[in-house]
């Protein structure tokens, strides 16, 4: 198998199997390669990615923090005063994702600078997973950063197999694709096998099958930011159930062809239309038309 044509998550996890390497290993090999660029030079320009994240993760905790349109802004910051004060029930860690999460898609609504991971909708599942990971296990940034690859790679399957686009798959093709790509991500920061991140993949994309793309008034804050939340819970319960052996009976490439072919039987007022969905019910309806008489 040529290492520039993988295009499954059997196909990565063959190569890294075989070769004895991780499925980021496999996957900044092939970028190497295919962009004519030193491995140095892509681990530079994934720190620099990664330093987007963390800066949008601190833009999204500052105070007073409100979206234009009123819709969101805070919550970020409220959970984060529960948690530290005891007043929630999933520990810190899960926690601390959550608030991620939510500070990253607070600021993608105020148009802040956020990393598309891989779409703007869902970019606070990622950066909130690898981050967490990071500083709940003391991992090195250097492993971090590969780990952004690992989810490249699963996220690069992913659009080539089915989409990552909304308007074509619903929140299915967002969210559910930036939880397959976190939790495999979390997995190999967490020493597990290619296998096992191919099977976070699967348990977390098959979590959400199904899921429309309703945004009220047509923003990416109602119910996008709390979705974003959800997501990397799913991400993290996934990567625990693959770390802990626990497989899914339907392999990841099969799941990911299954999300595509569930999209295209979604009507368009279930794909990022705001025709349906929460977007459709009397106070999606009240909220779109008093944004719109502002």
């Amino acid at each position: 198998m040529n290492i520039l044509t993988y295009q499954s998550v059997d196909d990565l996890v063959g190569l890294a199997t075989s070769q004895g390497k991780t499925i980021a290993d496999i996957v900044i090999t092939q970028q190497a390669m295919e962009l004519h660029m030193s491995k140095d030079e892509l681990c530079q320009q994934m720190a620099d990615t990664l330093q987007v994240m963390e800066e949008s993760v601190k833009w999204g905790l500052e105070p007073n923090h409100r979206s234009p349109s009123g819709l969101s802004g805070g919550d970020a910051r409220k959970l984060l005063v529960a948690i530290n004060e005891g007043e929630t029930v999933g520990g810190k860690t899960l926690g601390m994702a959550l608030v991620r999460a939510l500070a990253v898609t607070e600021v993608n609504a105020t148009m802040g600078r956020i990393v598309a991971a891989p779409t703007a909708g869902s970019c606070g599942i990622l950066p909130a997973a690898i981050i967490t990971v990071m500083e709940a296990r003391n991992i090195p940034r250097d492993k971090a950063i590969m780990a952004l690859f690992t989810a490249g790679g699963i996220g690069l399957v992913i659009a080539k197999q089915a989409t990552i686009s909304g308007a074509q798959g619903g929140c299915q093709a967002e969210c559910g694709s930036a939880a397959a790509m976190a939790a495999a991500a979390i997995v190999e920061m967490a020493h597990g096998t290619p296998r096992q991140a191919a099977h976070a993949c699967a348990l977390a994309l098959k979590n959400v099958l199904g899921l429309v793309c309703d945004p009220v008034a047509g923003l990416v804050e109602v119910p996008c930011i709390k979705r974003n939340a959800m997501g990397v819970a799913n991400a993290f319960v996934a990567a625990d159930l693959a770390l802990a052996g626990i497989e899914s009976a339907i392999p990841a490439d099969e799941v990911i062809q299954t999300m595509g072919k569930i999209g295209m039987q979604m009507p368009s007022s279930l794909k990022e239309t705001a025709e349906g969905g929460l977007a459709a019910t009397p106070t999606g309806k009240r909220l779109a038309k008093s944004l719109l008489n502002l």
